[in-house]
Protein backbone atom coordinates (compact mmCIF):
# COMPACT_ATOMS: atom_id res chain seq x y z
CA UNK A 1 0.00 0.00 0.00
CA UNK A 2 1.25 3.45 -0.77
CA UNK A 3 1.47 6.80 1.74
CA UNK A 4 0.08 10.29 1.40
CA UNK A 5 -3.78 9.11 2.07
CA UNK A 6 -5.61 11.71 3.51
CA UNK A 7 -8.57 9.85 4.16
CA UNK A 8 -8.88 10.02 8.32
CA UNK A 9 -11.11 12.85 8.67
CA UNK A 10 -14.65 13.03 8.35
CA UNK A 11 -17.34 15.60 8.12
CA UNK A 12 -16.15 19.32 8.18
CA UNK A 13 -12.85 19.88 6.06
CA UNK A 14 -9.34 19.84 8.19
CA UNK A 15 -7.49 22.57 8.34
CA UNK A 16 -4.18 22.83 7.03
CA UNK A 17 -1.41 22.63 9.43
CA UNK A 18 -0.33 26.43 9.17
CA UNK A 19 -3.47 27.58 10.01
CA UNK A 20 -3.99 24.64 12.87
CA UNK A 21 -0.91 25.49 14.57
CA UNK A 22 -1.37 29.55 14.18
CA UNK A 23 -4.72 29.18 16.18
CA UNK A 24 -3.14 26.27 18.43
CA UNK A 25 0.29 27.97 19.22
CA UNK A 26 -1.22 30.00 22.41
CA UNK A 27 -2.76 27.07 24.38
CA UNK A 28 0.26 24.69 22.88
CA UNK A 29 2.92 23.99 26.15
CA UNK A 30 5.96 22.27 25.56
CA UNK A 31 5.31 19.01 27.02
CA UNK A 32 3.19 16.42 26.59
CA UNK A 33 -0.72 17.56 27.14
CA UNK A 34 -2.63 14.39 26.14
CA UNK A 35 -2.10 10.52 26.86
CA UNK A 36 -0.88 10.05 23.15
CA UNK A 37 1.63 12.73 23.45
CA UNK A 38 2.99 10.76 26.70
CA UNK A 39 2.89 7.38 25.26
CA UNK A 40 4.88 9.16 21.58
CA UNK A 41 7.62 11.38 23.99
CA UNK A 42 8.28 7.70 26.33
CA UNK A 43 9.13 5.89 22.83
CA UNK A 44 11.25 8.26 21.78
CA UNK A 45 13.44 9.46 24.97
CA UNK A 46 13.57 5.40 25.36
CA UNK A 47 15.56 5.30 22.08
CA UNK A 48 17.17 8.62 21.75
CA UNK A 49 20.95 8.14 21.60
CA UNK A 50 23.21 9.82 23.73
CA UNK A 51 23.47 13.42 23.22
CA UNK A 52 26.31 14.64 25.35
CA UNK A 53 27.97 16.78 23.32
CA UNK A 54 26.59 16.57 20.38
CA UNK A 55 24.86 18.43 17.68
CA UNK A 56 21.12 17.78 17.18
CA UNK A 57 18.34 19.42 15.46
CA UNK A 58 14.42 19.33 16.14
CA UNK A 59 12.36 18.62 12.88
CA UNK A 60 8.90 20.81 13.45
CA UNK A 61 9.71 21.65 17.42
CA UNK A 62 6.82 23.26 17.96
CA UNK A 63 7.06 25.66 20.95
CA UNK A 64 10.66 23.08 22.22
CA UNK A 65 9.60 20.23 23.81
CA UNK A 66 12.41 17.77 22.30
CA UNK A 67 14.25 21.13 21.89
CA UNK A 68 14.30 21.26 25.99
CA UNK A 69 15.24 17.47 26.47
CA UNK A 70 18.31 17.70 24.22
CA UNK A 71 19.70 20.93 25.94
CA UNK A 72 18.67 18.93 29.04
CA UNK A 73 20.80 16.11 28.03
CA UNK A 74 23.99 17.83 27.72
CA UNK A 75 23.56 18.69 23.62
CA UNK A 76 26.31 20.76 22.34
CA UNK A 77 24.56 23.04 19.99
CA UNK A 78 20.71 21.98 19.07
CA UNK A 79 18.73 23.77 16.54
CA UNK A 80 14.86 23.73 16.44
CA UNK A 81 13.21 24.11 12.99
CA UNK A 82 9.19 24.71 12.25
CA UNK A 83 6.80 26.02 9.67
CA UNK A 84 4.54 28.24 12.22
CA UNK A 85 5.66 31.42 13.05
CA UNK A 86 3.29 31.31 15.92
CA UNK A 87 4.58 28.04 17.63
CA UNK A 88 8.28 29.16 17.17
CA UNK A 89 7.19 32.49 18.88
CA UNK A 90 5.28 30.28 22.07
CA UNK A 91 8.83 28.70 22.93
CA UNK A 92 9.52 30.22 26.16
CA UNK A 93 13.05 30.10 26.31
CA UNK A 94 15.09 33.27 24.01
CA UNK A 95 17.93 31.47 24.42
CA UNK A 96 16.97 28.66 22.10
CA UNK A 97 18.19 28.95 18.68
CA UNK A 98 14.98 28.58 16.02
CA UNK A 99 14.20 28.75 12.39
CA UNK A 100 11.17 29.35 10.09
CA UNK A 101 11.68 26.69 7.53
CA UNK A 102 9.86 23.60 5.34
CA UNK A 103 10.80 19.91 6.29
CA UNK A 104 10.97 18.95 2.36
CA UNK A 105 12.93 22.13 2.20
CA UNK A 106 15.78 22.55 5.15
CA UNK A 107 17.82 25.49 5.11
CA UNK A 108 20.75 23.65 6.31
CA UNK A 109 23.83 22.70 5.38
CA UNK A 110 24.72 18.95 4.60
CA UNK A 111 26.04 16.61 6.83
CA UNK A 112 25.82 19.09 9.60
CA UNK A 113 24.17 17.06 12.30
CA UNK A 114 25.09 14.15 14.49
CA UNK A 115 21.10 13.34 15.59
CA UNK A 116 17.58 14.81 14.05
CA UNK A 117 14.76 14.33 15.83
CA UNK A 118 11.01 14.92 14.82
CA UNK A 119 7.73 14.50 16.75
CA UNK A 120 4.23 13.72 15.33
CA UNK A 121 4.77 15.50 12.14
CA UNK A 122 5.65 13.29 9.10
CA UNK A 123 2.02 13.06 8.38
CA UNK A 124 1.40 16.63 7.96
CA UNK A 125 2.89 16.41 5.00
CA UNK A 126 2.20 14.24 1.72
CA UNK A 127 5.37 13.07 0.52
CA UNK A 128 6.96 11.19 3.20
CA UNK A 129 10.07 10.77 0.91
CA UNK A 130 10.48 14.09 1.11
CA UNK A 131 10.60 14.53 4.58
CA UNK A 132 13.06 11.81 5.33
CA UNK A 133 15.38 12.60 2.04
CA UNK A 134 15.86 16.02 3.96
CA UNK A 135 16.40 14.26 7.13
CA UNK A 136 18.86 12.25 6.12
CA UNK A 137 20.53 14.96 3.99
CA UNK A 138 21.45 17.38 7.43
CA UNK A 139 22.89 14.33 8.80
CA UNK A 140 26.75 12.88 8.60
CA UNK A 141 27.55 9.54 8.52
CA UNK A 142 26.99 7.38 11.66
CA UNK A 143 24.23 10.20 12.92
CA UNK A 144 20.42 9.02 13.79
CA UNK A 145 17.23 10.28 12.63
CA UNK A 146 14.80 9.81 15.37
CA UNK A 147 11.09 10.21 14.48
CA UNK A 148 7.59 9.48 15.34
CA UNK A 149 4.32 9.42 13.71
CA UNK A 150 0.29 8.67 14.40
CA UNK A 151 -0.20 4.80 14.04
CA UNK A 152 -1.67 3.70 10.78
CA UNK A 153 -4.09 1.91 12.64
CA UNK A 154 -5.27 5.34 13.99
CA UNK A 155 -6.65 5.34 9.98
CA UNK A 156 -8.42 2.41 9.62
CA UNK A 157 -10.18 2.95 12.91
CA UNK A 158 -10.80 6.31 12.08
CA UNK A 159 -9.14 8.48 14.32
CA UNK A 160 -8.84 12.18 13.69
CA UNK A 161 -5.95 14.58 14.81
CA UNK A 162 -7.52 17.25 16.76
CA UNK A 163 -7.23 20.27 19.23
CA UNK A 164 -9.13 22.72 21.12
CA UNK A 165 -8.69 26.25 19.92
CA UNK A 166 -8.71 29.46 22.05
CA UNK A 167 -12.11 30.21 21.18
CA UNK A 168 -13.61 27.02 22.31
CA UNK A 169 -13.99 25.42 18.91
CA UNK A 170 -12.29 21.54 18.09
CA UNK A 171 -10.72 21.66 15.25
CA UNK A 172 -9.17 18.89 12.81
CA UNK A 173 -5.96 18.98 11.28
CA UNK A 174 -5.03 17.36 8.03
CA UNK A 175 -3.31 14.05 8.22
CA UNK A 176 -1.64 12.12 5.66
CA UNK A 177 -1.42 8.36 6.65
CA UNK A 178 2.24 6.67 5.99
CA UNK A 179 2.24 3.08 6.49
CA UNK A 180 4.89 0.89 7.72
CA UNK A 181 6.20 -0.06 4.18
CA UNK A 182 6.10 3.83 3.24
CA UNK A 183 8.76 4.44 6.12
CA UNK A 184 11.08 1.34 4.99
CA UNK A 185 11.15 2.67 1.37
CA UNK A 186 11.55 6.18 2.41
CA UNK A 187 14.84 5.57 4.84
CA UNK A 188 15.96 3.08 2.31
CA UNK A 189 16.12 5.81 -0.39
CA UNK A 190 17.47 8.17 2.04
CA UNK A 191 20.30 6.04 2.77
CA UNK A 192 19.41 5.48 6.12
CA UNK A 193 18.93 1.87 8.05
CA UNK A 194 15.96 1.23 10.31
CA UNK A 195 17.89 0.22 13.73
CA UNK A 196 14.75 0.16 16.11
CA UNK A 197 10.71 0.47 15.90
CA UNK A 198 8.64 0.96 18.52
CA UNK A 199 4.63 0.93 18.34
CA UNK A 200 3.47 1.72 22.06
CA UNK A 201 -0.16 0.96 22.75
CA UNK A 202 -3.11 2.21 24.83
CA UNK A 203 -3.11 0.60 28.19
CA UNK A 204 -5.50 2.23 30.52
CA UNK A 205 -9.05 1.39 29.98
CA UNK A 206 -10.15 2.71 27.16
CA UNK A 207 -12.29 2.08 24.02
CA UNK A 208 -8.87 1.44 22.30
CA UNK A 209 -6.99 -0.45 24.77
CA UNK A 210 -4.36 -2.77 23.31
CA UNK A 211 -4.29 -0.70 20.33
CA UNK A 212 -1.22 1.21 18.71
CA UNK A 213 -1.31 4.50 18.76
CA UNK A 214 2.23 5.56 17.82
CA UNK A 215 4.59 4.66 15.14
CA UNK A 216 8.43 5.51 16.85
CA UNK A 217 11.34 4.41 14.12
CA UNK A 218 15.10 5.00 14.90
CA UNK A 219 17.27 5.12 11.84
CA UNK A 220 21.06 5.23 11.09
CA UNK A 221 22.61 7.21 8.36
CA UNK A 222 25.00 4.68 6.53
CA UNK A 223 28.27 5.42 5.29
Amino acid sequence: MTGGRDRDFQGSEPLEPTEAYARWAATYPPVPHNLLMEMEQAAMLELLPEVRNKVALDLACGSGRYVNHLRARGAANVIGLDLSREMLAAAPSPQKKLLQGDLCALPLASAAFDLVVCGLAVGHVENLHSVIAEAGRVLHAGGDLLYSDFHPFGALAGWRRTFRATDGREYAVRHFTHWFEDHVAACRAAGLEITAVREPKIEITHKWKGSPAVLVIKALKKA
